[in-house]
């Protein structure tokens, strides 16, 4: 089941439009996997979840940078507000990226248990899901500021707007994929 889980994790992603799936060929690039020398056999044989962990951190990178095309194509800045902008979304989407790796560490974490979870697992589990939900509110509040620094506040409003329909797209697609706890 846990195999199942984090495939359906990257069937959702990959239902986004993301063009790497998991069980691909492709291998991770050298800065994703250290290896130590005693690994160069794993290396040339890597196992199924390795190439899928892989594959969803090339997923993840690219919902980042589809992220950003979404951003930038309906956001209307003008050069100037360009250039104070993207540094502060770049920081933003920096801390959105430690909220979801808990999230992605969450989901792997309930694939483990998913057959034998107990009542006390899945309290904990919703606990922790809805802690994460409101660690990305308090971040977008954290950044409200931030961003009225560099766009007006429309525009930072239109930017959250835009900003809470993908990460909802985003959302219900991987929740679309993921089982429900056995009752």
């Amino acid at each position: 089941m846990k195999r199942y889980i984090v495939l359906a994790l990257s069937l959702a992603l990959s239902l986004l439009g993301f063009s790497q799936a998991p069980g691909s060929q492709q291998s991770a690039s050298p800065s994703q996997t250290q290896q130590s020398p005693s690994s160069s056999n794993a290396a040339a044989n890597p196992t199924p979840e390795q190439v899928s962990e892989a594959n969803i951190q090339l997923m993840r990178a690219d919902i980042r940078a589809e992220r950003k095309k979404i951003v930038a194509a309906n956001m209307p800045l003008t050069e100037a507000e360009a250039t104070k902008f993207w540094p502060v979304y770049d920081r933003y989407i920096g801390e959105t990226i430690k909220v979801n790796d808990v999230r992605y560490a969450l989901i792997k974490e309930y694939a483990q248990s998913y057959e034998t979870m107990t009542d006390a697992q899945a309290d904990i589990l919703i606990k922790r899901w809805l802690s994460l939900d409101s660690d990305n509110t308090q971040l977008r509040l954290k950044y409200i500021p931030e961003f009225e620094k560099v766009i007006s506040h429309k525009k930072t409003a239109m930017f959250f707007q835009i900003d809470h329909r993908v990460a909802m797209m985003i959302e219900l697609q991987l929740a679309s994929q993921i089982p429900l706890v056995k009752p």
